[in-house]
């Protein structure tokens, strides 16, 4: 989607400067960095509890916010366009550590819900709030449509503790991944002043939607192959520079798709999918950073929208949250999913997950900045734009509270839990570019049925070698007797031609033990990273 803000940043910046520096640009430094602490350290506390970290962020940012610590802040379309940026970051991380292997049977059912259903559940929940809360049909559907979009930062961060039916979790990270764009057009139409009576014939904005959508998944998926490309012939001087590269072409998706009056947030999830799956230098290393960048633009995405809601004018927005939220959870979200599913074989315990999986997050927050800032449409019934943002502020921290705390126990209570699952091993490459030939790094996990395998029972390909075993501190030659344990580190050189069979080889004896080959497991990744 085109930015209509790009041509503002400037002067947003210079808005927002004097709340934000006040008299010392050293303060400020000092406010931010503190800042971003206490939410790394909310993640700790989060998952303790399990709490979604994305709420102990908006808590943050109220408490440093007007009716706490006295800090004002609002100006909305700075708050746009930053939540905009950090959303692709977002998506960049929930592509790169997306392994297309896993997800790929799950492609069909993802677009499914991400399209028919976003529209689905837009219908429904826009003609209940005609019902419920006495809007127009215009504005309902708006409402609709703001929260019709599931979030990747809530979905990526919460259903990483539980060990899902592989096909589920699939479903629930693409759709997570793919349904930001559909949400973000539906909204854009609906607060233009040509929708729905306007200038612009509907077949005509259906076309433009289509294009939008198509012309952004091409640019990401070209964008990708030349930066998988670019990156796989380059022998860069530091191992640290892949990481900012890679992630420097997801943006580069994200911007070319947008200046193309494409999707850029499909561009830079796909982009981010097909460089997250090529045969890239540093893999884990560049994973690691994207995960680490886009945790802090949560963090700095939340506490901005934390900063943005003014508390004490909240009240009043509760009831009118409660009921759409209640709405959209126990009726237009279910029927989405039924409407999707129906031409899938998911089983009814699957559906019934994905329709309570459906969380709610930054993306109807900072969707709900668009009218706010554009204005209601003409003959709303909505008197105050700030009152949609109040709505959608309360309905996404009640929800993600009750979802996002009881999914475990859900999952548990439908059995879409796969608790035979061995805890996945990471392994890390370097390239060994003038022998022509890759160092592989891997730590054998607590989970892993690595333990107690001796190395002559790996069973790798004649050009893959274990050439070094660290145990606790020590290093040692292994031997073909040598048992690995719990703990162990293990550097591999192996020949490029052969590094996948290697991988996949450590990988399958990683989930199923010696017998690896005689269960059927051939190592194929699955899951994130």
């Amino acid at each position: 989607m085109t930015d209509p803000m790009l041509a503002d940043v400037g002067a947003g910046l210079r808005a927002a400067a004097p709340a934000v520096v006040g008299t010392a640009p050293e303060l400020a430094l000092l406010i931010g960095a503190l800042v971003v602490l206490a939410g790394v350290l909310a993640v700790r506390l989060a998952t303790r509890f399990g709490l979604p970290s994305l709420l102990l962020y908006l808590a943050i940012g109220v408490i440093i916010g007007e009716d706490v610590a006295g800090v004002e802040f609002n100006n909305a379309e700075l708050a746009r366009l930053l939540g905009l940026w950090a959303l692709v970051l977002i998506l960049a991380e929930g592509g790169l550590t997306t392994r297309w292997t896993a997800v790929r049977d799950a492609v069909p059912l993802a677009l499914v819900i991400s399209t028919v259903g976003v529209a689905v559940s837009t219908a429904i929940t826009g003609a209940l709030a005609v019902v419920l809360l006495d809007l127009d049909w215009r504005s309902g559907l708006l409402l609709g449509a703001v929260v019709s979009s599931t979030d990747a930062a809530a979905v990526f961060s919460t259903l990483r503790r539980l060990t899902l039916r592989h096909r589920l979790m699939a479903t629930l990270e693409l759709e997570s991944g793919f349904n930001d764009a559909p949400a973000v057009l539906l909204v854009t139409l609906l607060s233009s002043s040509t929708a729905f009576g306007g200038t612009r014939p509907v077949l005509s904005a259906l076309g433009q939607v289509g294009y939008e959508l198509v012309a952004g998944a091409a640019i990401g998926l070209l964008v990708g192959w030349l930066g998988a490309a670019v990156l796989r012939r380059s022998a860069l001087p530091a191992a640290g520079l892949y990481p900012l590269a890679t992630v420097a072409f997801t943006v580069i998706g994200y911007a070319a798709a947008s200046l193309a009056q494409a999707s850029g947030f499909i561009a830079v999830y796909l982009t981010g999918l097909v460089l997250g799956n090529a045969r890239l230098p540093h893999r884990q290393a560049t994973l690691g950073f994207a995960e680490g960048l886009a945790g802090l633009a949560q963090i700095g995405l939340f506490v901005l929208l934390g900063l943005l809601v003014v508390p004490h004018q909240l009240g009043t927005a509760l009831l009118p949250a409660l009921v759409i939220g209640g709405a959209l959870l126990v009726l237009a979200r279910p029927v989405s999913v039924l409407a999707s599913a129906v031409w899938f074989r998911v089983p009814w315990r699957e559906q019934a997950f994905l329709s309570w999986a459906g969380l709610r997050g930054a993306v109807p927050i900072v969707l709900a900045t668009i009218p706010r800032i554009d204005g209601l449409p003409p003959g709303s019934r909505l008197s105050d734009p700030n009152r949609l943002f109040e709505i959608v502020f309360v309905l996404v921290v009640v929800f993600t509270l009750l979802q996002g705390t009881s999914l475990p126990l859900v999952a548990r209570w439908l059995r879409v839990t796969d608790s035979e699952q061995a805890q996945e091993v990471e392994v890390e490459t370097a390239p060994l570019a003038e022998l022509g030939a890759d160092l592989l790094q891997l730590r054998i996990p607590a989970g892993s049925r690595l333990h107690g395998v001796y190395v002559e029972e790996l069973r790798l390909p004649d050009q893959a070698v274990v050439s070094l075993l660290v145990r606790a501190g020590r290093a040692l030659v292994p031997q073909p007797d040598t048992r690995l344990a719990r703990g162990d580190q293990l550097l591999i050189v192996v020949t490029a031609r052969c590094r996948d069979d290697t991988e996949r080889r450590l990988r399958a004896v990683s989930r199923a033990g010696r017998l690896a080959r005689w269960r059927g497991e051939a190592g194929e990744p699955r899951g994130r990273r």
